[in-house]
C-alpha cells in the first residue's frame, strides 16, 4: 500500500512549486510550520530549489520525486521544502553559495540539505536514480545523510558552523576599505582602458561573446565595449561588441521566426540554446540593442528590438500591463521541441521556397543538431544574396514570407510552459529596457507599454507603508521585496522621468532611495544588503556585489545614488556611490565581466556627467530627438515651468520659446535657443 501523503504545494502561487505539488513527496513550503516541524522531530531538512524553465528540475522530478520509493525514504527521515528560486532569491544565494563551497559547483536543481536550524551541512545539484556521472544515486545519498545525522550527529554540526563562518566571510568578496592616497586612480582613463583590455582578454574574436561555452549574452560587457568606443573611439571594443550582437542574432540563441532570446548557449558558436527564456535576458538584451542601435544606426538592430518586443507582447503579456517571467525549454517533455524543425516538415511548408530557406538557415535532411535542424543564420542576408545573385530585399521578401508560413504552422504546436508570476524586478527592468528601445527608435508604443507595466505595478506591487512586494499571480501580491526590486525600480522611474520629462517619476525614484538607505544599507561599509531589515527567516544577511544574470542591486543603487544625488543636489548620495565604488575597485579592475555594471559605472563617473536641460512651452517635442543621440552620460530634465526641489531648474529662463542648457556639475555654458545648433554641440 502508498505511503500517506501530506504535500503542501497545491495552495501556492509559483507555476515551480505548483508542478511538484502531486509529488508523492510530502513537500512543504518554506515558512514558519516547516522550520518548526524539522525542530519538533529533530530531522534534518531537505531543501531543493529550482524554477519552472529549468530542464534538469524536470529530470530531476520524474525520476526521483515521482518515485514512490524515493519518496518514502524522503518523507520517513527528512522534513521537504521546495523552494521556487525566483520567489526567493534570497535563500537560493545563500544554499547556492553554500552549495558552491562544498562542491566547487553549482546550478539547479539545488539540493541542500540543512540541520533543524537551518545551516547547511551537504548538498549537491541533480543527482541521478541510479548510480551514474560519478555521482551517488539519490537514494544512497538520503540513506547516507540520515544514518550521519543519526550517528554523527556532532561532526554534522561543527561542519554546520564551519559552512556559516563561510557564508559571513564571503560576504565580503572584493570588497576593501581604501585609504584617501589610494583613491584617485580608480576613475581614471588608464583604469578604463585596462578594463577595456581585460573584458578583451577574453573575447571570442570569431564567434562572437566571452569564454567558452556555455555562452551567456554577457550584456554588461557589449554594454561597457559599445560605451568605450563611444568615450575612446577604439575600434576593437567596438568590434567585439557588434560581434557579440551580430551572432547571437544570427544564432540558435534567438528565435528567428517570433522574436526573443533564449537563456543561454550551450557551444561556441550560438547555435544551441538553453531554450528556456526568460524576461530579464530578453530586457538586458533590449537594452544593450538599443544603444548599439544609437552608434550604429544598424537596421538590423531596430529590427531585432521590433521582433523581441513583439514576442514579449505575444507570449509574456498579462492583460493588466504586467510581464509573466519565463518559458519552459521543454515541450511534450523534449527540451526544444517547440522551436526545432526536419528538412522534410520545411520542405512540405514551402515548396519551390525551400531550398533557398534551408541553405540560408543551415537546415540539413541529417540535421545540424541531434538529427533535427535549429534555425541559424550562416552569413548576414547581404552577403548571402550577393553569392546568390538576388537582389537584398528580394531574399528578405523571400524569407519574411517564409517565416511567416514556418511561424503560423509551430503556432498550432504544444506550446512550452508558461511561468505566469509577475516578478517586480523583472518587470522594473523591462521598463528601463522599452525606455531604452524607445530612446533609440522613436516608436510610441514602446513608450506606451513602459508606462502601462508602470502603472500595473503601482497597482500591484505596492504596500500601504512604502514597502514593495517581490511578486505578484492571481491578484495576489507577496513576499517582501528584495534588494533588486527597489533599485531596478528606482532605475525604471528614472528612465520614464527622462522619455516624458515627467518629474512624479523622479520623486518616486527619491522616496524609494530614501527607503532602501532606511532599510537596506550597512552603515559600516555603505553596500546594501539584499534583504529588508525586519526579515527574520534567512540566516545571514547577504550582500551581492556580482553583476551576474542580471545586475547587482548594489551596482544598480550605486548608479542611482549618483543620478538622484546630482538630481536632487544630495551631495551625501554622490559620495555614497563612489565611496562603495572605490571599495570595490579592485575586483572590478581584475574581472569586468563579473563586475560589469560597476564598471560602466566607473566610466560613467570618469567621463563626467552631463546635464542637459530643456525649459519652455514646448520642450517636451524635443525629448524625442534628444534621445536618439547617444549620450550614455547624461542626466535629462525637460520642464514647461519651474518645479521646486529640482536643482537643476534652478535659475533657469522659463518662456514661451525653448531654451536648451548644457551643464555639468551645476555650472551652464551659454544657453541655446535654436535647437540644431545645440545638437551639434552634443
Amino acid at each position: 500500500m502508498a505511503s500517506q501523503h501530506s504535500n503542501q504545494l497545491i495552495n501556492e502561487t509559483s507555476p515551480y512549486l505548483l508542478q511538484h505539488a502531486h509529488n508523492p513527496v510530502n513537500w512543504m513550503p518554506w515558512g514558519d510550520e516547516a522550520l518548526q516541524k524539522a525542530k519538533d522531530e529533530n530531522k534534518p531538512i531537505l531543501v531543493s530549489i529550482g524554477y519552472a524553465a529549468c530542464h534538469w528540475c524536470h529530470v530531476m522530478e520524474r525520476e526521483s520525486f515521482e518515485d514512490e520509493g524515493t519518496a518514502s525514504i524522503m518523507n520517513a527521515h527528512f522534513v521537504n521544502i521546495k523552494i521556487d528560486r525566483e520567489e526567493r532569491p534570497d535563500l537560493d544565494h545563500i544554499y547556492m553559495d553554500a552549495v558552491q563551497a562544498m562542491t566547487g559547483s553549482g546550478g539547479w536543481p539545488l539540493n541542500v540539505f540543512l540541520t533543524p536550524d537551518c545551516k547547511p551541512f551537504f548538498g549537491g545539484t541533480y543527482f541521478p536514480p541510479v548510480r551514474a556521472y560519478n555521482r551517488m544515486s539519490w537514494k544512497e545519498t538520503l540513506h547516507a545523510i540520515h544514518q550521519s545525522y543519526q550517528e554523527k550527529k556532532h561532526e554534522i554540526e561543527a561542519q554546520a558552523e564551519n559552512m556559516m563562518n563561510h557564508l559571513l566571510n564571503a560576504n565580503a568578496f572584493g570588497i576593501s576599505k581604501i585609504g584617501e592616497a589610494e583613491k584617485p586612480t580608480v576613475f581614471t582613463q588608464a583604469n578604463l582602458v585596462h578594463i577595456a583590455e581585460n573584458i578583451l582578454k577574453q573575447a571570442d574574436t570569431e564567434w562572437g561573446g566571452f569564454g567558452n561555452a556555455p555562452k551567456f549574452p554577457q550584456t554588461f560587457s557589449i554594454q561597457f565595449l559599445l560605451r568605450h568606443y563611444h568615450f575612446t573611439k577604439n575600434e576593437a571594443a567596438l568590434q567585439q561588441a557588434l560581434l557579440s550582437l551580430d551572432k547571437m542574432i544570427y544564432g540558435g540563441i534567438y528565435d528567428q521566426l517570433g522574436g526573443g532570446f533564449a537563456r543561454y548557449s550551450t557551444d561556441n558558436k550560438w547555435l544551441v540554446p538553453h531554450f528556456e527564456k526568460m524576461l530579464y535576458d530578453n530586457a538586458l538584451l533590449l537594452g544593450v540593442l538599443s544603444e548599439a542601435y544609437q552608434v550604429t544606426h544598424n537596421k538590423l538592430y531596430a529590427e531585432t528590438i521590433a521582433q523581441t518586443i513583439g514576442f514579449i507582447e505575444r507570449e509574456m503579456l498579462h492583460t493588466n500591463g504586467g510581464f509573466y517571467s519565463a518559458l519552459d525549454a521543454d515541450s511534450e517533455g523534449i527540451e526544444g521541441k517547440f522551436y526545432t524543425w526536419t528538412k522534410d516538415e520545411i520542405e512540405a511548408l514551402l515548396g519551390s521556397d525551400s531550398l533557398l530557406y534551408c541553405e540560408y538557415y543551415n537546415v540539413v535532411a541529417e540535421g545540424n543538431w541531434e538529427h533535427i535542424n535549429i534555425l541559424w543564420v550562416q552569413e548576414p542576408l547581404q552577403d548571402f544574396a550577393e553569392r546568390k545573385a538576388i537582389e537584398a530585399h528580394d531574399l528578405k521578401a523571400i524569407i519574411q514570407r517564409c517565416n511567416a508560413k514556418l511561424f503560423a504552422q509551430r503556432n498550432t504546436r504544444i506550446r512550452p510552459q508558461l511561468d505566469d508570476k509577475i516578478l517586480l524586478g523583472w518587470n522594473t527592468l523591462t521598463i528601463t529596457a522599452l525606455c531604452k528601445a524607445y530612446a533609440a527608435t522613436g516608436v510610441e508604443r514602446y513608450k506606451q507599454l513602459a508606462i502601462n507595466n508602470y502603472q500595473f505595478l503601482v497597482n500591484a506591487f505596492e504596500a500601504n507603508d512604502g514597502a514593495l512586494y517581490h511578486t505578484y499571480k492571481n491578484n495576489q501580491a507577496k513576499i517582501p521585496a528584495f534588494l533588486d526590486d527597489y533599485a531596478y525600480y528606482i532605475q525604471a522611474c528614472i528612465h520614464l522621468q527622462e522619455i516624458t520629462g515627467e518629474s512624479l517619476y523622479l520623486l518616486k525614484a527619491k522616496v524609494l532611495t530614501e527607503y532602501v538607505i532606511a532599510n537596506f544599507v550597512e552603515v559600516d561599509t555603505g553596500f546594501f544588503y539584499y534583504t529588508h531589515q525586519h526579515q527574520t527567516d534567512v540566516i545571514v544577511r547577504k550582500k551581492e556585489v556580482y553583476d551576474g544574470a542580471v545586475p547587482s542591486g548594489n551596482a544598480i543603487m550605486a548608479s542611482n545614488l549618483l543620478y538622484l544625488g546630482i538630481a536632487f543636489n544630495e551631495t551625501n548620495w554622490q559620495s555614497h556611490a563612489i565611496d562603495i565604488t572605490q571599495n570595490l575597485s579592485t575586483a572590478i579592475s581584475r574581472y569586468p565581466t563579473s563586475f560589469g555594471v560597476w564598471a560602466s559605472l566607473v566610466q560613467l563617473q570618469t567621463n563626467g556627467i552631463k546635464e542637459i536641460i530643456v525649459t519652455g512651452l514646448n520642450a517636451l517635442q524635443y525629448i524625442k530627438p534628444l534621445l536618439k543621440i547617444f549620450l550614455p552620460n547624461k542626466i535629462m530634465q525637460t520642464a514647461i515651468a519651474f518645479k521646486n526641489g529640482f536643482v537643476l531648474l534652478d535659475q533657469k529662463e522659463f518662456n514661451d520659446e525653448s531654451i536648451f542648457y548644457m551643464c555639468e556639475n551645476y555650472a551652464c555654458k551659454e544657453p541655446e535657443n535654436n535647437f540644431m545648433i545645440f545638437l551639434s554641440k552634443l
